[in-house]
């Protein structure tokens, strides 16, 4: 049993925070104020291979698996607790790769590689106005018309709006659609590769806005409106009605991403409580000698470990499955995994965040110290992106005792 690293994740963790440091630095706080990452950084941060990186290199991917993904997103969430270039990342790494697994090859030629360029982007378009959490109960309709699919409905709360039909070369997501009877429920459900923007040319029947938030303001949120928006029969991906079990896959391996990146930014909240502990005196003594300051520091500190373990083991049983794809191993023993990591490092992250505001006292209120960006960054993973706490914990639940039981 090898806790350690590799050497390839070991230089390749090296070359990203280097790369990091260098291009981003402090400038996420302006990147959180200013509510929009550049397009040149994302271009380079394509160029640095961020993006894709478990696809494979023949279709436009970096050739790697989730544990260089996971390590990208740790210390993209680092360097950017605010969360908006850790959104980015994770999308654009999960997706694509669920794209290269069921997607058609003309799907996969459009998408793959300007995204992992830095040229495009590719997220996920499931939740709507009237509900996120139940996936099977999708009400945006696709019917068949010569040859084609023609699609209707709306979609809230997509992340990489602005970002995919704006500011890049190319915008797409895996879009969930109705195509069989309510009653059929998560076996009436078709996955697409929906482009609403290539070449600067917006689908036909999209509108789009974007949605105000509190949080995370460096990526865009919005609401993508589709009215008779036409998408061919080769953008089904992974066949006709199964578009729910495809999308299950996705969140499993976005949600391990999303885990990693919450693992970096704990890891920043607790290193700046640390530093000002240290730092602030109070009655002549530093702030970190009374047990109230330094106990929950070191809880903290040991939970970090441990959630960071479960991490790292949800990408490893990522790769045995969908990278080495060893015998025995399905797409679904990846689900106790991936819910799990989610759920630990999500509450572990606001909980260090929390302590941090705690700690600075007074100066968390100031918008200098950027604490405030950190807690509402992460607080979005709480509530709903990738699934609520609620949902991991039902997940977790179906996985131990049984679907039969738990439903």
């Amino acid at each position: 049993m090898d806790f350690s690293l590799g050497e390839e994740e070991r230089l390749f963790r090296e070359s990203v925070a280097s790369f990091l440091e260098k291009e981003v630095g402090d400038k996420w706080r302006e990147i959180d104020e200013r509510g929009l990452i550049p397009t040149d950084l994302i271009l380079k941060m394509g160029g640095h291979g961020l993006f894709a990186i478990p696809v494979p290199e023949e279709y436009g991917g970096q050739g790697g698996n989730f544990t260089l993904a996971a390590i990208a997103a740790e210390e993209i969430g680092y360097r950017d607790p605010s969360m908006s270039l850790a959104v980015l990342t994770l999308l654009n790494n999960a997706w694509p790769f669920i794209l290269h697994l069921y997607g058609s090859d003309e799907a996969k030629a459009r998408v793959l590689e300007a995204v992992g360029r830095g040229r495009g982007f590719f997220g996920i378009a499931s939740t709507e106005p009237r509900g996120g959490s139940d996936v099977a109960g999708i009400e945006t309709r696709a019917r068949r018309a010569d040859g084609k699919w023609i699609v209707s409905g709306e979609k809230i709360y997509i992340s990489g709006v602005r970002e995919g039909l704006e500011q890049l070369e190319l915008g797409g997501w895996l879009l969930l659609a109705r195509s069989g009877s309510p009653e059929d429920r998560h076996r009436g459900i078709t996955a697409f590769c929906f482009i609403g923007n290539e070449g600067g040319s917006l689908a036909r029947g999209l509108e789009y806005s974007i949605l105000e938030t509190i949080g995370r303001h460096g990526i865009s949120t919005g609401i993508l409106s589709l009215r008779e928006v036409e998408i061919g029969d080769q953008m089904v991906v992974g066949g006709e009605n199964r578009g729910f079990y495809v999308a299950m896959e996705g969140f499993n391996l976005a949600r391990l991403l999303v885990a990693a990146a919450n693992v970096g930014a704990a890891r920043w909240a607790l290193e700046r409580a640390v530093e000002w502990a240290r730092r602030r005196e109070l009655f002549n003594k530093p702030i970190a000698s009374f047990q109230g300051v330094s106990f929950p520091l070191a809880e903290l500190a040991a939970e970090l470990e441990s959630t960071k373990l479960l991490v790292y083991k949800a990408a490893w049983m990522a790769d045995r499955i969908y990278i080495r794809g060893e015998p025995g191993l399905k797409p679904r023993d990846l689900s106790f995994y991936s819910a799990s990591a989610k759920l630990k490092a999500v509450e572990l992250s606001l909980r260090a965040s929390e302590h941090l505001l705690k700690t600075l006292g007074a100066a968390s209120y100031i918008k200098e110290t950027g604490a405030y960006r950190n807690f509402l960054g992460v607080l979005s993973y709480a509530v709903g992106a990738e699934g609520t706490q609620n949902i991991m914990k039902h997940i977790i639940a179906r996985e131990i005792i049984g679907r039969e039981y738990v439903g």
